[in-house]
């Protein structure tokens, strides 16, 4: 009797082990599947993204990574290894912005540009910065970072933050230094 007592303890005991491994094992998995729903919904490698309006070409963007986050609340799409966008204006001017990474928030549709940020507009307009907020929406372009903006005739502004409309026609600068180029050509009218 103490032999069949000692098996039936002996069996349960490996039964406990086995069932608290098993559990250990669900468990892991369970948490891989939750690690899985933190991760972008889709990947991209080698994105060339063109995007029409009424059949014209408005915006050409490039990147070597996109990361899609739309299974989030508030979605966005990153760029981790960096991004160059080529977008017309309405007279079909070409204008060009890279940076190191980018991030688009959805709902907001803000981007954030981090990293050697480089901005060229269709008339020369040339924009370097450490980080630049693009707000599509209102068409408005600011940061609270260093920056060098330099203009078609030559002129230039270091500083540490702007805010201004995405076609620099209203460009207000704070706490910069720069040289401003007039000429005294010009007439009044």
């Amino acid at each position: 009797m103490k032999f069949l007592h000692t098996s039936f303890k002996s069996v349960m005991t490996v039964l406990a082990v086995l069932t608290l491994f098993a559990c250990e094992d669900n468990y892991r998995q369970i948490q891989q599947l939750s690690i899985a729903d933190l991760g972008p919904v889709a990947e991209g490698k080698g994105v060339n993204l063109k995007h029409t309006d009424s059949g014209k070409l408005v915006a050409n963007l490039i990147t070597p990574t996109l990361l899609d986050f739309s299974n989030y609340n508030y979605s966005f799409t990153e760029f981790p290894d960096g991004v160059e966008v080529v977008f017309w204006d309405e007279k079909g001017d070409k204008n060009t912005v890279t940076s190191d990474y980018g991030i688009h928030f959805d709902q907001s549709n803000l981007v954030d540009l981090r990293g050697n940020v480089v901005l060229v507009t269709s008339d020369s307009v040339t924009l370097n910065a450490n980080q630049l907020y693009w707000d599509q929406k209102n068409k408005w372009v600011f940061t609270d970072q260093p920056y060098r903006i330099e203009f078609k005739d030559g002129s230039f502004n270091d500083g540490s933050r702007f805010d201004s409309s995405e076609d620099f026609s209203n460009f207000i600068s704070r706490r910069n230094v720069g040289v401003q180029i007039v000429d005294k050509t010009i007439e009044d009218e």
